[in-house]
């Protein structure tokens, strides 16, 4: 096998775990459920894993797109002030009345919407014709502002029931999110566009290889919780559902009811219903028991499905207004 047929094997493993992440997130769950001590020895490494994967997928942010946003910022505050204030505040209300008494489990709910916009939403508002430069600033800023709303948040809704590590909780998110953000962005500038064009390319692979390990090996902490299911697993599972679909449903509702344009449509729709679950499970396996590592982790049951099915309903409302616009 030749240089150039390797390269091209390479890319097409990426390609061909990236169409089909749904099913390879939910083999992960069960890898990790079926074999936790083998694969729990993995949890060490989640955190470098996880700053490889944000350095590569931070790569493709560029100056320019993001000075294109910048211009028009009510979609990126729009996201930011719902993902970050309004979500968690409803998860820890909605929680509160439902699993009343159980603090854990209300911790991971409240931190499943705390954690910064998930990465692939770029890739979903590009696939349903979105402005990409809008997403590239919402995850961006979600991603810079999170190591300190994290903490804020938890303690501010749960420093009376829970004990927070804060300050570790910063370090992390700063090791595995902030830092490696800022130097996929950077690089990318000093590079003028070619990590994001090339180097972003190569490492893809890499990083759609890291997403299924770091599933598996969080999962690993709520293997005996889903081998002995109780109606409270099922409620959660059902709750975590429900308020994902909710806020793909409020994230459209806030574009049209602020008469945004038509390509904001999906970064709003997809920064308000799209979180990082991984960043989320890294922390709760870290820093809570596996009775809040659970809330997070059901959300990789429901994300990517809904990402597809709401993409497919925003590209119709973007045609739809398109052909409206045009008539």
């Amino acid at each position: 096998m030749n240089p150039q047929e390797a390269h091209s094997i390479w890319l097409h493993i990426g390609r061909f775990i990236g169409r089909r992440m749904p099913i390879v997130i939910l083999l992960s769950l069960a890898a990790g459920i079926a074999f936790p001590d083998q694969i729990g020895r993995l949890r060490s490494l989640v955190p470098v894993l996880f700053a490889i994967m944000t350095f590569q997928n931070s790569l493709t942010i560029s100056l320019s797109k993001l000075k294109r946003a910048i211009t028009s910022p009510a979609p990126v505050v729009m996201v930011l002030l719902f993902a970050h204030a309004v979500m968690p505040v409803a998860a820890y209300c909605a929680g509160s009345l439902l699993f009343a008494g159980e603090s854990d489990v209300i911790a991971g709910l409240v931190l499943e919407y705390s954690v910064p916009v998930a990465t692939s939403m770029v890739m979903w508002v590009s696939l349903s014709r979105g402005n990409t430069a809008t997403s590239l600033a919402i995850l961006l800023a979600s991603t810079l502002i999170c190591p300190f709303s994290i903490p804020f948040t938890l303690n501010t809704l749960l420093g009376a029931s829970i004990e927070v590590n804060a300050a570790g909780m910063i370090g992390d998110m700063l090791f595995m999110v902030a830092i490696p953000a800022l130097a996929g962005f950077g690089l990318n500038e000093l590079t003028h566009g070619w990590a994001g064009k090339k180097l972003a390319l190569e490492l893809s692979p890499i990083a759609r290889l890291i997403v299924p390990l770091i599933v598996s090996a969080n999962t690993t902490g709520i293997a005996v919780y889903v081998r002995n299911p109780t109606p409270q697993l099922a409620a959660i599972v059902a709750f975590v559902g429900l308020f994902t679909a909710g806020a793909f449903v409020a994230g459209i509702g806030l574009a049209k009811a602020s008469r945004q344009k038509r390509d904001e449509l999906a970064p709003i729709a997809f920064g308000c219903g799209m979180r990082n679950i991984s960043a989320g499970s890294v922390i709760a396996a870290s820093y809570f028991p596996a009775e809040t590592v659970f809330p997070v982790m059901a959300g990789v049951l429901f994300q990517q499905l809904l990402a597809a099915a709401f993409g497919k309903i925003i590209a119709r409302m973007t045609d739809s207004d398109k052909e409206e616009a045009s008539a």
